[in-house]
């Protein structure tokens, strides 16, 4: 398999990290400086920093119901960061992200294998939120949020158009939100491009992973069910 595929694979970090360690040469296959793209065996001897990485831990997957102000980063030197917070005693990185300003489920591992199939946007995995803005929704807001919205996309440095959205009201400033995509800050920029501002934004749920009774700044390891993603 693929350098990057390997060292993920085997918890250390994810695919994306693992292709900065090797491009930053922290990696030596058999005692030689790796690339990115290159193959491995359970034969060769991978070592990141000069330490060997092979034994493969036991899986872990958990729900975490991430507080406003806590950072989705595994840079332990940050402020406030996931890892610190929830101090797991394994070596875990988060499936994605929420941003600092917004609460609710966030998945978090050390199985680096099962990252890009929940963050695949082909897949079309739903996200639902909870989201609440400064003024009164009208029925022109909820038609566009429903039928997309011409939004800024940093990473493709062009605007674009959102897919459908699921939208339900719940009060006159509050509605659940139900997304397929994860471009950066999407909700936020979605109703800012509107007119509105979000004042609370939270996730509560990730495909079939629903963030239920679990209090906020707690975990709970995922159900056999729950791993079911297909």
């Amino acid at each position: 398999m693929r350098i990057n595929v390997y060292i993920s694979s085997t918890g250390y970090c994810s695919r994306r990290e693992a292709d900065r360690l090797i491009q930053n040469s922290r990696v030596t296959i058999d005692g030689s400086i790796a690339s990115l793209g290159m193959e491995v065996t359970d034969n060769n001897i991978v070592r990141v920093d000069g330490a060997i990485i092979k034994n493969r831990p036991k899986r872990v997957y958990l729900a975490f119901n991430k507080p406003k102000g806590i950072v989705s980063t595994t840079d332990e030197s940050k402020p406030n960061n996931i890892i610190t917070y929830i101090n797991y005693p394994e070596r875990i990185f988060p499936i994605g992200r929420l941003d600092k300003d917004t609460s609710g489920l966030i998945l978090l591992t050390n199985d680096g294998m099962i990252v890009n199939q929940i963050l695949r946007s082909e897949n079309n995995h739903e996200k639902e939120y909870i989201v609440e803005v400064d003024k009164t929704c009208d029925e022109e807001f909820f038609n566009k949020m429903r039928t997309g919205v011409e939004i800024y996309n940093p990473v493709q440095h062009k605007k674009v158009i959102t897919k459908p959205a699921i939208i339900k009201r719940i009060n006159n400033k509050t509605f659940s939100l139900i997304i397929t995509q994860g471009l950066n800050l999407q909700i936020r920029r979605m109703c800012k491009q509107l007119g509105y501002n979000v004042t609370n934004l939270k996730r509560i749920r990730i495909m079939n992973i629903k963030l239920n009774d679990l209090k906020i700044g707690q975990w709970r390891y995922l159900s056999e069910d729950e791993l079911n993603l297909d």
